[in-house]
């Protein structure tokens, strides 16, 4: 017969270990079904939940099951009905930035001579404020990369702007740009054209087309160094991008000419269809997006003129003439000029 060993805790100590070890476990367990509760409806599988903070509670937006009920407001204890009040109430900083040298992570001395509180600071303190802006300026970029890095953000900052690029497109081409200083693809080219190389490639890849033309005009080098510096890093940074497609330029076309929805969406069918036949490759994306801009707006009663389609594209008539040529003989449409 064997003998079975039986443990025995002979410390209290021990055993209360193990059952707050047990109990926590069950109040983990516990804790995750109510977190899984909380994101899919219990009642239907709904994942679409509101919370209505009234009555502090957690609805099923589809069968109308009352989830959670008074759940914990994480939000800020104080309202704010616009931008000054919500600025002068939050008690935090900005989110961290790839678009700053430091990444907004370093303290800044505001230029108002005011306290904390808005009263005026007195003359005597005055100078020392001076002298802490002038070595907080200093310390802020103390060695040649963050100078350049200074620089170089800011000149894209600048290019953004003059483009009405979104926030998105600035911090990839800030990350873009990042990555070719820490391979030291920097030296021997100008920073501006690194920069403007660095700010093409994220309007490619964040879907934004902008052509090499326009940001040559807002960036201080040509066209001609933009593009080389732009194949240099991307073979160095291997950075997949695919070639520009056509329907990506149909929105801003249409807005620039102040068409309507129909012409859209009509453009963006002619394009479709001449991609499945392989008409857009091997040609210009803005020439054949111009085109078929052109081709909708005759069909929707909303014409305009070459020279108009041209301007926005920044193509020539020729081009939009030869392209609309080519598609309406492929795709059987009839215009009726």
């Amino acid at each position: 017969m064997v003998e079975v060993e039986r443990v025995r805790y002979s410390d209290t100590s021990e055993r209360e270990k193990i059952r707050a070890m047990i109990k926590a476990r069950k109040e983990k367990e516990k804790d995750m079904d109510v977190e899984k509760a909380k994101v899919q409806c219990p009642e239907c599988g709904s994942r679409s939940l509101v919370q209505d903070y009234e009555r502090a509670e957690l609805v099923c937006a589809d069968c109308g099951l009352v989830v959670d009920a008074e759940f914990v407001d994480e939000g800020p204890e104080w309202r704010a009905f616009d931008h000054d009040q919500r600025m002068k109430r939050s008690r935090v900083g900005a989110p961290m930035t790839y678009t700053i040298h430091d990444k907004g992570l370093s303290t800044m001395i505001d230029w108002r001579n005011r306290d904390s509180y808005g009263k005026s600071i007195s003359s005597k303190n005055r100078a020392q404020l001076y002298r802490l802006r002038k070595w907080q300026r200093r310390i802020r970029v103390s060695n040649a990369t963050e100078r350049n890095l200074a620089f170089a953000l800011s000149e894209l900052d600048r290019m953004a702007s003059a483009l009405g690029l979104p926030r998105t497109v600035r911090e990839t081409a800030a990350v873009v740009y990042r990555k070719a200083v820490d391979k030291n693809l920097i030296r021997g080219r100008s920073i501006e054209g690194v920069a403007a190389a660095a700010l093409y490639a994220a309007c490619r890849q964040c879907s934004v087309p902008r052509t090499l033309d326009e940001i040559g005009e807002v960036s201080r080098v040509s066209r001609k160094e933009i593009g080389r510096t732009y194949r240099f890093i991307s073979r160095e940074l291997s950075l997949k991008l695919m070639p520009t497609s056509p329907i990506d330029y149909v929105p801003r076309f249409c807005s620039g000419l102040n068409l309507k929805g129909e012409v859209q969406s009509r453009g963006v069918e002619i394009l479709r269809q001449a991609s499945e036949k392989e008409l857009t490759s091997g040609r210009g994306p803005t020439g054949v997006a111009a085109a078929a801009i052109y081709i909708a707006s005759i069909l929707c009663g909303e014409r305009r003129t070459q020279r108009e389609v041209a301007d926005v594209a920044g193509v020539t008539e020729v081009t939009i003439r030869n392209r609309y040529k080519e598609l309406a003989e492929e795709l059987d449409i009839e215009i009726i000029l």
